[in-house]
């Protein structure tokens, strides 16, 4: 595939960026050279109090280094396996991805989607750096995608599509070196609103990276929970977090894990408890023996021990947003948790707390940048 030649949605959206470079008094300060001796630890999109957005490259306390201005609402962020490279992903349905430097803050090439696709708001790195997978849809159905594109010098260039694995798809992780993990949703929407909640199959499906083939999928046994959110565990299990487009009164689980070639296993707690999620989990990290789950529709963070799939605690925090596992910035390993009242918290496993009040109102998700 050739690169795209430039469209007027492209020239759309370079204007935008250029246009929302005057920003708040703090964007401008946080990439000036007073904050160059921090070390850069964490990435995210985020939202000034005068409407506009950007990313912020922060240290491990949630002190902004650099920002990085978005057209548009940013959601998720990929960073490329030797901490150089990041990439801000619109919202969904979001029509850019912004590449910039993690080291300078400097803005590279930020990349429509094409007319008829537009992009989920995450994507991940091959562990080369080479290539980035993103997850994308068509604008007509929802028919998911996962765009393939070549890192060529500050450019991406599209050079393939995976499909024909379901509607909807929200985060990608890579699951090994050949193998992607998807979070289905299942949902057709018009812009931001559902049409299909009755006939909704979400999924978790780890697809090829090779050849685009499905290796394995598995639902859920409530086709109204909508797969979205993704990480990891070190024993090489999958943790997803589900939004839930069911009735209001409805606790339903939200969390499952899986180990491939079994079937998706339901954290466990009393549906009053899952009820304090407001039925949509935003960010999921795995510690240890313990995973960590924001809500910020439901004020709160929860923590599991994945050993007896019981919920362990409940944890009020305004607007929880972020949360992500750092293993190599202190002493003992940590979770980096934000909030979208600027509010930052370094938790261990064993829940000692350290808590940081920024200027910055963080949206959904935190990715943390690998010491090299």
């Amino acid at each position: 595939m050739q690169p795209m030649a430039i469209n007027n949605q492209r020239r759309k959206l370079l204007k935008g960026s250029f246009g929302a470079v005057a920003l708040s008094p703090w964007l401008t300060a946080c990439s000036s050279t007073a904050h160059e001796d921090k070390k850069a630890s964490l990435i995210s999109c985020s939202r000034t109090a005068n409407g506009r957005f950007g990313a912020v490259v922060a240290d491990s306390e949630g002190y902004p280094i650099h920002s990085i201005s978005l057209p548009e609402r940013g959601h998720g962020v990929a960073i490329s396996p030797n901490g150089e490279l990041a990439v801000a992903f619109a919202r969904r349905p979001g029509n850019y991805m912004q590449l910039f430097s993690i080291k300078t803050g400097q803005s590279y090439s930020i990349t429509a989607a094409m007319p008829n696709r537009y992009f989920y708001g995450h994507g991940v790195f091959s562990s080369d750096g080479l290539t980035l997978y993103t997850t994308e849809g068509e604008k007509d159905t929802s028919e998911g995608v996962i765009g393939v594109y070549q890192l060529q010098g500050t450019q991406l260039i599209k050079v393939k599509e995976f499909s024909g694995f379901g509607i909807g798809p929200h985060e990608v992780i890579r699951f090994d070196d050949t193998t992607l993990a998807i979070g289905v949703g299942g949902v057709h929407t018009k812009g931001r609103v559902p049409v299909n909640l009755e006939s909704m199959k979400p999924a978790l499906v780890y697809l090829s990276t090779e050849t685009g083939k499905v290796l394995e999928s598995v639902g859920l046994p409530d086709h109204k929970l909508s797969i979205r959110h993704l990480s990891l565990t070190g024993d090489g299990r999958v943790l997803c977090g589900q939004q839930y487009r069911g009735e209001p009164e409805d606790g339903v689980p939200l969390i499952a894990v899986h180990r491939r070639g079994e079937s998706l296993q339901l954290l466990n707690a009393e549906p009053e408890e899952w009820l304090r999620f407001h039925h949509y989990i935003a960010s999921i990290a795995v510690l240890g023996d313990h995973v960590l789950a924001t809500s910020p529709r439901g004020n709160c963070y929860g923590v599991w021990n994945l050993a007896t799939n019981k919920l362990v605690e409940v944890v009020s925090l305004a607007d929880a947003s972020g949360v992500v596992v750092n293993n190599s910035d202190s002493d003992q390993p940590q979770w980096h948790i934000s909030s979208g009242t600027g509010r930052t918290i370094n938790r261990t496993e064993h829940g000692d707390v350290t808590s940081h009040q920024t200027n910055i109102m963080w949206d959904n998700h935190w990715s943390k940048v690998p010491q090299v």
